[in-house]
């Protein structure tokens, strides 16, 4: 299992680089992420959340081959007007959960693991999932939709609870 990065590192609010070699380094590091995914007990993981300052990341919705995307570069074209509430937590803020408002549907671009490109339209949660995850690839994490204030009083949250050595999974 690969290193998770969490609040408070550097990494997680990093420029991320295009991704322009599709090796089997590429591939190898994909599969650790999946395995690392389902170890973790997440549903999508991006490349700075494992230390990887790189454009791409994972989905897994359902826990399975045909379930799994890989979006390496990816680009959102479109979004909807209408937006959908949804309680979210991350990875690298581990045992913290928040309302986030985000767009219902998604429509993005994308490489996959080979370099070709693809599009895809998506909604509900895996449309949420390609908000989050994409948002991660740009320094952004989801305490950062919310208020001034509710982002603080999370953070202090997680930095209480880390301080206490509190195991948050």
């Amino acid at each position: 299992m690969l290193d998770i990065f969490t609040l408070g590192d550097e990494v997680l609010r990093a420029e991320n680089k295009k991704v322009t070699v599709f090796d089997d380094a590429l591939k190898m590091l994909v599969d650790a992420m999946f395995d690392t995914l389902v170890e973790a007990d997440g549903v999508g993981l991006a490349a700075p959340q494992v230390g990887v300052s790189e454009r791409f990341f994972i989905v897994d919705l359902r826990r399975g081959e045909d379930s799994r995307y890989v979006f390496i570069n990816p680009e959102i074209l479109e979004t909807s007007i209408e937006e959908c509430p949804y309680e979210e937590g991350c990875l690298s803020i581990p045992g913290l959960y928040h309302e986030v408002i985000r767009p219902q549907r998604v429509k993005v671009q994308a490489q996959d693991l080979s370099g070709k490109h693809f599009t895809i339209e998506a909604d509900g949660m895996l449309a949420r999932v390609i908000q989050h995850e994409n948002d991660h690839l740009n320094g952004i994490l989801f305490v950062d939709h919310l208020d001034d204030k509710e982002r603080e009083r999370m953070e202090k949250l997680f930095y209480k609870r880390q301080k206490k050595g509190r195991k948050l999974r």
